[in-house]
């Protein structure tokens, strides 16, 4: 066996669509664009694809670097390469930036080719199916027919499972990590406390802070240390940070003093500086309306039934904001539906965000896991 390598330098592509999307919000795309990235060959008889979705800030860019530069190394490199456990040397691996992003694919920061100008707040809510439905257009365009596997963390892991509903029949196997089947009241609630920071920030301007060249930064700021406070674990913060005093005593100011505060400061003041705020606020959206079950009379087997696949479901333990009890609920519903599922619940401190970790178990369950995935050569 190799040692696990890169996927090396990598180059984004892009993919124009003028063939109307209808939303389920009732909006409309006329035309749009996608930007996803490829690694490895996708073999001559087809069937040894896998689409990877991206969560709340992830983005097309899963693996390798961009002309080589280890600081723009993909955000789920540790996962995707050879001889990693999604190993390309049997996989073409795909990533795509859902619509509605803010790194390529159409989306508020984007040019509505209908006015010429950035779509703004203009651009329609898009929901996780409308999302799924463009990724599957994606595929017919890639000539790809039926995916050897679907996976996702989070945010990604309710894009899996949704492919698994809308296109039973193309999807072989589906991998629904640190994931639920909908948000709880408190998730919801966590997001709406972000969302309202970015709305009430004087710089927002109704969404079309574009055009007065300014970002509502402080908004975005403070929405990131919410949900960077949701990912991490208590043991996880206690370890890293405790109670540390940056100046070894207390100086009673509102300016930093311990070390979390600072933690928290520099990671909103960095996810400022790229992200984009009406990405944030349609992604967590996204996220709340989420709800296979709704249609059902809240009855999630009766939502799974459809589903086709042979699934993994893979939680951690300290993962409070989308706990272990959320993906037992994805694994009871596919039994009862006597579909085939392997579950894993992985102990790891790092609390929501050990999905994106390099850690030994969580990788060796999902490279056994991909190995038993039949494929040509």
């Amino acid at each position: 066996m190799i040692q696990p390598q890169s996927v090396g330098i990598v180059v984004p592509q892009r993919a124009r669509f003028q063939e109307a999307l209808a939303l389920r919000s009732g909006g409309c795309l006329e035309d749009y664009e996608l930007v996803y990235e490829t690694y490895g060959e996708l073999n001559a008889a087809r069937d040894n694809a896998v689409l990877v979705c991206h969560a709340l800030s992830g983005s097309h860019h899963v693996a390798g670097t961009y002309d080589g530069d280890p600081a723009t190394t993909g955000w789920w490199d540790n996962l995707v390469g050879p001889g990693k456990p999604v190993d390309t040397r049997k996989f073409f691996v795909i990533g795509v930036n859902n619509l509605g992003g803010c790194y390529g694919s159409s989306g508020p920061n984007a040019i509505n080719p209908a006015t010429g100008r950035r779509w703004g707040a203009d651009f329609p809510f898009v929901t996780v199916e409308d999302w799924v439905d463009a990724q599957a257009r994606l595929m017919d365009r890639l000539g790809i027919e039926r995916l050897a596997a679907v996976i996702g963390g989070s945010l990604g892991g309710m894009q899996a499972l949704s492919w698994t509903l809308q296109y039973p029949e193309r999807v072989r196997h589906a991998a629904v990590i640190a994931s639920a089947p909908k948000l709880t009241a408190q998730n919801i609630a966590f997001n709406e406390v972000a969302r309202q920071a970015i709305l009430s920030d004087p710089d927002f301007h109704g969404g079309h802070y574009y055009d007065h060249g300014v970002v509502p930064a402080r908004g975005l700021k403070l929405a990131r240390m919410v949900g960077h406070i949701t990912y991490l674990s208590d043991d996880a913060m206690a370890e890293k940070f405790g109670r540390s005093l940056r100046h070894g005593k207390a100086v009673y100011s509102y300016d930093v003093e311990f070390e979390i505060e600072s933690y928290l400061r520099y990671q909103g003041d960095k996810f400022a500086g790229y992200f984009d705020a009406n990405t944030y606020l349609l992604t967590t959206k996204a996220l709340d309306y989420y709800d296979p079950a709704f249609a059902h009379g809240g009855k999630l087997p009766a939502a799974l039934a459809a589903a086709r696949a042979e699934f993994l479901v893979v939680s951690f333990t300290t993962d409070w904001r989308f706990a272990p009890a959320r993906s037992r609920e994805i694994v009871y519903a596919l039994l009862h539906n006597r579909r085939r599922v392997s579950y894993a619940e992985i102990d790891c401190a790092a609390g929501h965000d050990s999905f994106l970790l390099d850690e030994p178990q969580y990788h060796a369950v999902l490279g056994r896991w991909f190995d038993r995935i039949e494929v040509h050569a």
